[in-house]
């Protein structure tokens, strides 16, 4: 039997939602062990001068818990 907990973290990027996605995917692998899958709960844009200059994501982050 295995027990998991899901954490939230928020990650972005000035390129896509995509890539916000994987930075934050990858930074949450570098602290969290057993990582199981992600999902994405909210998109937001900043906007600066009319254009998009960061894209955000906040993010599920399921983890495995070690015995």
């Amino acid at each position: 039997m295995s027990v998991a907990r899901v954490t939230e973290i928020i990650a972005s990027s000035n390129k896509s939602f995509d890539d916000a996605v994987e930075a934050g995917v990858k930074r949450a692998t570098k602290t969290l062990k057993n990582v199981t899958g992600a999902w994405v709960q909210d998109q937001k844009v900043t906007v600066d001068d009319g254009k998009i200059s960061e894209y955000r994501v906040t993010l599920k982050v399921t983890f495995v818990l070690e015995d």
